[in-house]
C-alpha cells in the first residue's frame, strides 16, 4: 500500500481482514511473512502505524485493542489520489492507466462515471 513499508502492509493486511479490533498477539499469531517476527517488532509497527494515523488502538485492561482507522478500499483510494496529485501531469497518468485497464476494469469505470452524471 502506498506510503506503507513492507512489514507495516503486511500488518495492516491482518487488520483490515479483522472482523473487531485485535491485540500485538493476535496479529503476531496472523502475521505471514515468511520469517519469524518478534512480538515487540510487532509492537514497534503497531506503534508506528497509530502514530502515523493508520490505526485506532483502545486499552483494554493491560493490553492495546488495534483496529484501522480506514477501509482497505478508503486507504486505496486515498492512495491513488496521492499517486495522482504527486505526479505532476494526473491527466496523463489517468489516460495511461485508462489504456492498460481490462475490459471489466473500463465498463467498471463507465459505469461510475455515467452514474455520477455531469458536473
Amino acid at each position: 500500500m502506498y506510503g506503507l513499508g513492507e512489514l507495516e502492509a503486511a500488518v495492516m493486511q491482518v487488520l483490515w481482514h479483522a472482523s473487531e479490533p485485535v491485540t500485538v498477539r493476535d496479529v503476531l499469531g496472523k502475521l505471514d511473512t515468511g520469517k519469524p517476527l518478534a512480538y515487540t517488532t510487532v509492537l514497534t509497527v503497531l506503534d508506528n502505524l497509530h502514530r502515523k494515523g493508520w490505526v485506532q488502538r483502545t486499552l483494554v485492561g493491560k493490553a492495546y485493542w488495534y483496529r484501522p482507522v480506514h477501509s482497505m478500499v478508503e486507504t486505496a483510494t486515498r492512495s491513488l489520489r496521492a499517486v495522482l496529485d504527486e505526479s505532476g501531469d494526473p491527466e496523463a497518468v489517468l489516460l495511461d492507466f485508462v489504456s492498460s485497464a481490462s475490459d471489466h476494469e473500463s465498463e467498471l469505470l463507465r459505469k461510475a462515471l455515467r452514474e455520477r452524471g455531469p458536473d
